[in-house]
C-alpha cells in the first residue's frame, strides 16, 4: 500500500489485475513513484502528488498550457504502456484524482464487477491503431476504374461523336469528385470488413479536424480505427493489412498502422466485436 503523506492527493492511472507486480513500474507524474493499491479483486496504479499543485482549480488553470500538460501526458501514457506490456489494463482519463486511499478503495469496490469484466475483455488482445489517408489527386485519377458508373460514362463518351464527346466528358469531370466520395466510403468499408474478423474487437472513431498543412503532407484522413488483436491472430492480421496496402496504395490510399497501445478504445462494452 502507498504510504500516506501530508497534503497529498492520489492520482490513479488505471486499473490492473490484483496480482500485477509493481516493482518494475516506471516513474509517473512529476517522477513520482507508482504503486498498486489492491482491493476487491483489482489493483489501482497510483502515485502520491502534491495536493496544492493538483487541486481542481490548479489543473483547470494549467490544462491549456501545452508546456505543462505535455510531460504529464507522456508520464500518464508511459505508466499505462508499461501496464499494457505486462497484462490487461483499464486506462483511466488523465487527472483521475482522489482525496485519499479510502476514496480509491471505494471506487474499486463500487465498480469491482465492471472492472473485472473489462479487464477480462481487454486482456484478450492488444490495441493497434489504423489510420487511412486519401491522396485526392491519385484517387480522383483512379475513380473511373473503381466506379462502374463512371466507367460506363467514359465508354459512352469515347464512342460518341466529337460534339457529344465534349459534353459527355465535361459531365464526367463534374461527376468524378462526387463519385470519389462514394468510392472512398466503399474502400474504407472493405478495409474494415476484411480486418474486423481477425480482431477480437474493433472500434471506429470520428475523423479529427486536420490543419491544411497536415492534409497537404499526408492526405485527407478517411478512416480512424482501432483493433484489439490477439497475439495468435496478429500475423494473419498483418498479412491481410499488407494485402490491402498493396491493393489500394496504387489508388491513392495511404496506411498508418501503429501499436501496440494501451486499450484506450476498448474499455466500453459498446465496442463492436470482431
Amino acid at each position: 500500500m502507498v504510504s500516506t503523506a501530508t497534503h497529498s492527493i492520489w492520482y490513479v492511472y488505471g486499473i490492473v489485475p490484483e496480482d500485477t507486480p509493481a516493482s518494475s513500474a516506471p516513474a509517473g507524474i512529476d517522477d513520482a513513484g507508482v504503486a498498486i493499491e489492491r482491493h476487491a479483486g483489482v489493483g489501482a496504479l497510483v502515485s502520491m502528488l502534491d495536493e496544492s499543485a493538483y487541486a481542481p482549480e490548479a489543473v483547470e488553470a494549467n490544462s491549456g498550457d501545452v508546456a505543462w500538460l505535455s510531460p504529464r501526458a507522456v508520464a500518464h501514457d508511459r505508466v499505462l504502456t508499461w501496464a499494457s506490456d505486462h497484462g490487461a489494463v483499464v486506462p483511466l482519463p488523465m487527472f483521475s484524482l482522489f482525496t485519499g486511499g479510502d476514496a480509491v478503495h471505494r471506487m474499486m469496490s463500487d465498480r469491482s464487477r465492471q472492472l473485472v469484466s473489462t479487464l477480462e475483455r481487454v486482456g484478450r488482445g492488444r490495441e493497434y491503431a489504423l489510420r487511412v489517408y486519401r491522396i485526392d489527386a491519385e484517387l480522383l485519377a483512379a475513380t473511373a476504374s473503381l466506379s462502374p458508373r463512371l466507367a460506363e460514362m467514359a465508354s459512352t463518351a469515347a464512342a460518341a461523336s466529337p460534339g457529344q464527346r465534349y459534353l459527355l466528358e465535361r459531365k464526367l469531370d463534374g461527376e468524378r469528385k462526387t463519385e470519389m466520395r462514394a468510392v472512398t466510403q466503399r474502400l474504407v468499408e472493405e478495409i474494415v470488413d476484411e480486418l474486423s474478423p481477425l480482431a477480437v474487437l474493433a472500434a471506429r472513431s470520428p475523423i479529427p479536424k486536420a490543419a491544411d498543412t497536415d492534409v497537404a503532407a499526408r492526405g485527407t484522413m478517411v478512416l480512424n480505427a482501432a483493433f484489439l488483436v490477439a497475439d495468435s491472430s496478429l500475423e494473419q492480421f498483418q498479412k491481410t493489412l499488407t494485402t490491402l496496402v498493396e491493393r489500394h496504395g496504387p489508388h491513392g490510399l495511404r496506411f498508418d498502422f501503429t501499436g501496440p497501445w494501451p486499450p484506450y478504445h476498448f474499455v466500453n462494452e459498446t465496442t463492436n466485436g470482431g
